[in-house]
This record gives structure tokens, sequence and C-alpha cells, in this order.
């Protein structure tokens, strides 16, 4: 299953820091997204070496989890030759990713 099955995504930018924000459509969801979406397989489904360079925050009350990813933009919206400067299209990137989609 993918995670777009069970998960929306909107994405924010600040310089070349992107953030992807990823919210359960459902409320009985949220545990499997929590478990599975870790900052460790953010970074290697974007293909960053370095999984420092990705932060998770965690919005329980929200059943969301917001990632923070520096180096995302190749320079930022004022310096990025990227066809995607803001990096709108990394929430569907990240949408894509595989998951359990149940729990253990």
């Amino acid at each position: 299953m993918k995670l777009h099955d069970l998960a929306h995504a909107r994405t924010g930018d600040k310089g070349d820091t992107s953030n992807i924000s990823v919210i359960a459509y459902r409320a009985d969801d949220w545990p499997v997204i929590e478990r599975e979406i870790t900052a460790a397989r953010v970074a290697a489904h974007f293909g960053h070496a370095d999984a420092e360079c990705v932060t998770r925050y965690e919005l329980p009350q929200l059943h969301a989890l917001n990632f923070v990813i520096r180096g995302a933009l190749a320079g930022g919206v004022t310096r990025s030759l990227a066809l995607d400067a803001h990096g709108k299209c990394l929430a569907s990137v990240l949408l894509d990713l595989e998951i359990q989609g149940e729990e253990p």
C-alpha cells in the first residue's frame, strides 16, 4: 500500500529547506503512519545519504507528522534552476512511499 492511501501532504519552503506535513485521513491510521514514516525512511526515500538533514516533528493531536528537510531545494527559490524551486511536488514523491499499512 502507498502512503497516499492513508494520508495527504502539504509542503512549504524557506531558502534551501523544505518542510512536508503528512496528515492522516483517519485517526485510526495514525499509528501506522507514526510507526512507519521515520526521518531515516524519508531521508532514504529522497536519496539523502545523511538522515541528519531530515528532522521529524510529531503532532499526534492532529494525526500529522512534519518533516523539515535541509538542503532539499538545490539552493532555494531564488537560486535554483529546478522546475519546482518551491518543492511543491515533494509531497507527491513522499506520498508514493510504500508502507506496511497494518499494525504488527
